[in-house]
């Protein structure tokens, strides 16, 4: 994904009922402070993962320092592959699944699902995934307590949306044809079958996963 279409505000805004774009301070530069220019990686697999974390890590990192706070940036970010993959707090990895572990500070994902769902549904998927688990990062380091644990995975769609929404108006990615159909899709497949919110492991409805990332979007991570 050299980039999140410019039409995706009026398209999810239009499916999921959220109002329209509001300011939000995006990136303005680079991680080097020079002006902000469109990426040229984000053609391969490879480089979107590795566009899509720097571009989120240097995005929070300016966001944290906007209110006076400094930003740690994840000890590593870890591909594996099926039941290979790093233990968490003593919990094994499981296959077809990215994660944020608060212990050790990591993000680790299987790369040969995330591979499979960029090839099936486009290049979305990683530009949904990664800044959903860099949200949790975010979520440890500002000690954010939740009641129930879908209540988290929606705050984190909603900061993933607010970075990308931030990303494109500063002009660091592109705009692609079709994007915002990625995203959506993405979204939609991730969403739990039922309204369950009491499940341990509830991430919430295609419905609420997209209304929360639409709201990110357009207006910010600040509202999340």
């Amino acid at each position: 994904m050299k980039a999140l279409s410019f039409l995706l505000v009026l398209v999810l805004a239009a499916v999921t009922a959220c109002g329209s774009a509001g300011e939000d301070t995006g990136p303005e530069a680079g991680p080097a402070g020079e002006k902000a220019t469109p990426s040229v990686r984000g053609e391969t697999f490879e480089s979107d993962v590795e566009l899509a974390r720097d571009l989120t890590e240097a995005y929070w990192r300016q966001t944290f320092s906007a209110a006076g706070l400094t930003y740690r940036p994840i000890a590593a970010f870890t591909a594996y592959q099926g039941e290979n993959g790093p233990d968490c707090g003593g919990q094994p990895s499981v296959p077809n699944n990215a994660f944020y572990c608060p212990v050790g500070h990591f993000i680790a994902y299987d790369e040969n699902w995330m591979n499979d769902l960029y090839e099936r549904m486009g290049d979305g998927s990683v530009y949904v995934i990664i800044p959903h688990e860099f949200g949790h990062a975010v979520q440890a380091q500002l000690n954010t307590a939740f009641r129930l644990s879908v209540e988290q995975e929606l705050q984190a769609d909603c900061y993933a949306g607010g970075t990308l929404g931030a990303l494109v108006k500063g002009g660091l990615l592109q705009a692609e044809p079709g994007d915002e159909d990625e995203l959506l899709l993405n979204l939609a497949e991730a969403g739990d079958p039922t309204d369950d919110w009491l499940r341990p492991d509830a991430h919430g409805t295609a419905g609420q996963r997209q209304e929360l990332f639409v709201k990110g979007y357009n207006q910010g991570t600040g509202v999340c």
